[in-house]
């Protein structure tokens, strides 16, 4: 049983910077696509980045790219998300997921069976 937890969240003034971390247990790390996804207040879940297993490959939202940057540690079985350039518009709380299949990659939500608790990031503008 994978288990994900986020942290590196909290309140930031418009144009600062937070870097979230999301510690993974379990085997196998290496082998999988991890994410990130937000959900705002009163929004549905949306996808933010993505890397592959081996780190190789990065994907990230329109509305992100260019001032987020997705990364891995496969020794330390962690990912992490750099965001600069913060807007109140990126006021969320943000989950840290892990693909269901090996060696894949897709950005839909549904394709990530393990998700963290989120961590909320805040914007003030």
């Amino acid at each position: 049983q994978v288990q994900l937890v986020e942290s590196g969240g909290g309140l930031v003034q418009a144009g600062g910077s937070l870097r979230l971390s999301c510690q993974a247990s379990g085997r196998s790390f290496s082998s999988y696509t991890m994410g990130w996804f937000r959900q705002a207040p009163a929004k549905e879940r949306e996808f933010v980045a993505a890397i592959t297993w081996g780190g190789d490959t990065t994907y990230y939202a329109d509305s992100v790219k260019g001032r987020f940057t997705i990364s891995r540690d496969n020794a330390k079985n962690m990912v992490y998300l750099e965001m600069n350039s913060l807007k109140p518009d990126d006021t969320a709380v943000y989950y840290c997921a892990r693909d269901g299949r090996a060696y894949q990659y897709s950005k839909a939500e549904t394709n990530f069976a393990s998700w963290g608790q989120g961590t909320q990031v805040t914007v003030s503008s």
